[in-house]
C-alpha cells in the first residue's frame, strides 16, 4: 500500500520532498550530516555512468532518423540547420544572461573535486575534438570526442544505406536501453538530492539556498528573450510572417508545454497548432516528433550555459574565455542531442560541467527546483519546434499562408 501511494506522487514532488527533508536533516544534524553525503555521491556516480553511452546512442539515432531518401535530404538538412542555429543562439543568450547576473552573491562553497586549470588553446581544442581512439574516448568519458565520433558514425550509416541497417537497428535498440536505464537512474534523484542537501546545509548553513531565486529569474529571462527575439525574429525576417499571429496560434501548445513540462506530451497540441498555422501535415508529422527529441534550446542551450555559470559562481571558480567557448559548443550540441526523456536535461548538464571541469555536486541545488525551471524550458523547446515547422515549411512549399492568417475558433480547443 505504501509503495503504491509513493508511485502516485509526481516525480517533481518527490525531488522537492528530498530537497526539503535534506535541509531539515542538515539543520538537525549539523556537521554530522556528512554521513548522508554518500547517498548523493552514489547518485552522481550513477549519472556519470550514463553519460558516454547515452550521448553516443542519442547522437547517432538523431542523425540516422533524418533518413537518406533524396526527396527528404534538403528538408532534413534545413530542419537540422535551423535546430543548430537556434541552439547556438540559445547558448549565447544563456552565457550573456548568466554572466550578467550575480547569482552566487557572497556564497562560496568548497568542492571535493580538483579542477584542472591547464586549458589548451583554441587550435588544440579543435584538434582534441577528434578521437584518436574512439573506444578510449568512450571509456574515459571525453564528451566532445564522443559527440564527434557519434556524428560521423550517424552520417556514415546514412551514406552506406541498406547494408548498415543491422548496425542502425542495433544502435537504436541500444538507445532505447539507455533511455530506460536513464529513467531508472533518475528515480534515485530524490535520494541523491536528500543526501547532498543534508551535507551542504549541515556544512555551510541555510544561507546556501539564497542564490536559487536569482538562478530561476536568470533562466526565465533568457528563455523569454530567446522566444520573443530569436523565434519571433525568424518568423518575421526569415519567413516574412507576423510574429504576433504566430505566437497567438502557438499559445495553446505553449500553455500545455508549460503546465505539463513534457515535449512529447505536448505533441497533440503542437500538431493542431501548426495545422492551424498552415503547415502541411506531412512536414509537421516529421518535424514535431524530431524536434521533441532533438530541438532542445531550453534544456540543452540556455539551461546548461546558465547552470554552469551559476555552479562556477557558488563554488568561487573563475571562468575564462576558453571556458565560455567550451560551454557554448557543448551546450549547442546538447541542444540537438538531448535525449527525449524526462530529466535528461540534468544528465546533459553533467556533460557541460564535465567539459569545463566544474563540480557535479552543484547539481543538487538545481535538481531541487528543476520542475519550476523545466516548465519554461519545455515551453521554449515546443515553441522552437513550431517556429521551425513554419519557417522551414514556408521555404519548402509545405505551408499555406492564407491558413496562417485565418482565424479559427477551433484553435482555442487545442489545449
Amino acid at each position: 500500500m505504501i509503495f503504491q501511494t509513493l508511485k502516485r506522487i509526481p516525480f517533481w514532488q518527490k525531488v522537492l520532498a528530498g530537497f526539503a527533508l535534506g535541509i531539515l536533516a542538515g539543520v538537525a544534524l549539523g556537521e554530522s550530516a556528512v554521513i548522508l553525503k554518500p547517498l548523493g555521491d552514489l547518485f552522481i556516480s550513477a549519472i556519470k555512468m550514463l553519460v558516454a553511452p547515452l550521448i553516443f546512442c542519442a547522437i547517432v539515432v538523431s542523425i540516422t532518423s533524418l533518413g537518406s531518401q533524396a526527396n527528404l535530404k534538403r528538408l532534413s538538412f534545413k530542419t537540422l540547420g535551423m535546430f543548430m542555429f537556434t541552439g547556438t543562439m540559445a547558448s549565447f543568450i544563456g552565457l550573456a544572461i548568466g554572466s550578467s547576473f550575480d547569482m552566487g552573491g557572497s556564497l562560496e562553497l568548497a568542492t571535493s573535486e580538483v579542477r584542472d586549470r591547464d586549458i589548451p588553446g583554441f587550435a588544440q581544442v579543435l584538434l582534441n575534438m577528434i578521437p584518436v581512439n574512439p573506444f578510449a574516448s568512450l571509456a574515459e568519458g571525453k564528451v566532445l570526442q564522443i559527440i564527434v565520433f557519434a556524428a560521423l558514425v550517424g552520417i556514415a550509416i546514412n551514406a552506406v544505406g541498406e547494408k548498415a541497417e543491422p548496425l542502425k537497428r542495433t544502435i537504436e535498440a541500444g538507445s532505447e536501453v539507455m533511455f530506460e536505464l536513464t529513467r531508472m537512474v533518475l528515480k534515485l534523484t530524490p535520494i541523491g538530492v536528500f543526501g547532498l542537501m543534508a551535507w551542504v546545509v549541515g556544512e555551510y548553513g541555510l544561507s546556501t539556498l539564497l542564490p536559487l531565486g536569482k538562478f530561476i529569474v536568470a533562466i526565465y529571462v533568457a528563455a523569454l528573450i530567446h522566444i520573443i527575439f530569436v523565434y519571433g525574429g525568424l518568423v518575421k525576417f526569415a519567413a516574412g510572417l507576423s510574429p504576433v499571429q504566430f505566437f497567438r496560434k502557438a499559445m495553446p501548445a505553449q500553455l500545455v508545454a508549460f503546465s505539463t513540462a513534457s515535449s512529447f506530451g505536448t505533441l497533440p497540441a503542437s500538431s493542431k497548432c501548426t495545422e492551424s498555422m498552415g503547415v502541411s501535415k506531412r512536414y509537421s508529422a516529421f518535424v514535431l516528433p524530431l524536434g521533441a527529441t532533438m530541438n532542445m534550446d531550453g534544456c540543452g542551450g540556455i539551461y546548461p550555459a546558465i547552470a554552469a555559470i551559476f555552479i562556477a559562481q557558488i563554488y568561487g571558480i573563475p571562468l575564462d574565455m576558453t571556458d565560455y567557448m567550451l560551454i557554448a559548443v557543448t551546450a549547442t550540441v546538447a541542444s540537438v542531442g538531448t535525449a527525449g526523456v524526462p530529466g535528461s536535461a540534468m544528465v546533459m548538464l553533467t556533460v557541460t560541467l564535465g567539459v569545463v571541469g566544474l563540480p557535479l555536486e552543484g547539481i543538487a541545488f538545481i535538481a531541487a527546483i528543476d520542475r519550476v525551471i523545466d516548465m519554461i524550458r519545455t515551453a521554449t523547446n515546443v515553441t522552437g519546434d513550431m517556429m521551425t515547422a513554419v519557417v522551414v515549411g514556408k521555404s519548402e512549399g509545405q505551408f499555406d499562408e492564407q491558413q496562417f492568417y485565418s482565424d479559427e475558433k477551433a484553435l482555442n480547443q487545442a489545449a
